[in-house]
């Protein structure tokens, strides 16, 4: 697996197209193996295969029960335990050079297949999110948000924004003293953004609005960082900002060391959301009568 990420990473840095595009589908696949299953074929899939045209099926998605079993997934877990091996750091680089190019068809579907890649591997490695806590990787996804980007480049960065975000209040803080709520609202508002961009701005507000739980500190109920997904019950992404976040040179909680920052309530994010938009109350009334989380408003 280092050698396919050595050759992946030295894709992912050339000023070539090509070659980053060749970067990206090396670690699509990485990502393709661990994720999807090659499960033992019943004599349905079997004949279903025989009638297809193209003689083979698409393979399934693992269960998060298989993943934490899985050899393939606690390899690749514990390489991004460090800097070396770490993709995400890689995506978001790539990204970065990415942006410098500007605006075309072209790049704009490297830049889409990069944040798609960025939000596999947060999903996979929770403690990488903790990369956004610094101000220069979550500018990165605010200027993605700028209103003379496409709109399909807007909807994948927000679905990577709200990845970020998950249980890691610490990111979320960084979102907001970057006037991030300023950039998302300034973009609903636009009369030129999209229907579909504006449904996915509604979705990252609910999102946002939700309590947010505070992390414990380092240390606390920490596991081998190879055994860290315990079953089918519990998410990867509870291990967001826990221990295993010095893993990409970050201290754990991302905040230098000190104590995690405070978590903010509904109450308090509807406030702050407040100065920028109009009639959050209903947004927040919304939230409590559908609950589309899952979990208590308050």
């Amino acid at each position: 697996m280092e050698a396919l990420l050595a050759h992946s990473f030295d894709y992912l840095s050339s000023y070539e197209t090509s070659k980053i595009r060749k970067g990206l589908r090396q670690v699509e696949g990485l990502l393709a193996q661990i994720c999807l299953s090659r499960s033992r074929q019943t004599a349905g899939d079997r004949q279903e295969r025989s009638l297809s045209p193209f003689g083979s099926s698409q393979p399934l998605p693992k269960a998060l029960s298989e993943l934490k079993d899985d050899p393939a997934f606690r390899e690749f877990f514990k390489l991004q335990e460090g800097f070396q091996w770490n993709v995400a750091m890689r995506l978001i680089t790539c990204l970065d050079n990415l942006l410098g190019r500007g605006s075309n068809g072209a790049n704009d579907l490297l830049i889409i297949s990069t944040l798609d890649l960025i939000q596999g591997v947060l999903l996979l490695h929770p403690p990488s999110r903790s990369l956004f806590s610094r101000e220069v990787y979550m500018n990165l996804l605010l200027d993605l948000l700028d209103p003379i980007n496409c709109p399909a480049v807007q909807s994948t960065t927000l679905l990577v924004l709200v990845t970020a975000l998950l249980d890691n209040p610490a990111n979320t803080r960084t979102f907001e003293a970057l006037d991030g709520l300023l950039t998302v609202t300034s973009l609903f508002k636009q009369r030129a953004t999209s229907r579909e961009v504006k449904l996915k701005l509604v979705e990252f507000l609910y999102f946002y609005l939700m309590p947010e739980i505070p992390i414990p500190p380092a240390g606390a109920g920490a596991s081998a960082p190879n055994t860290a997904v315990c079953g089918p019950h519990r998410s990867p992404s509870k291990l967001a900002a826990g221990p295993f976040s010095r893993s990409v040179n970050m201290p754990a909680g991302g905040n230098g060391g000190k104590l995690p920052r405070d978590t903010r309530t509904t109450d308090e994010k509807q406030a702050l959301l407040g100065r920028y938009l109009n009639n959050v109350e209903d947004l927040v009334e919304d939230l409590k009568e559908t609950a589309p989380f899952g979990a208590t408003v308050y």
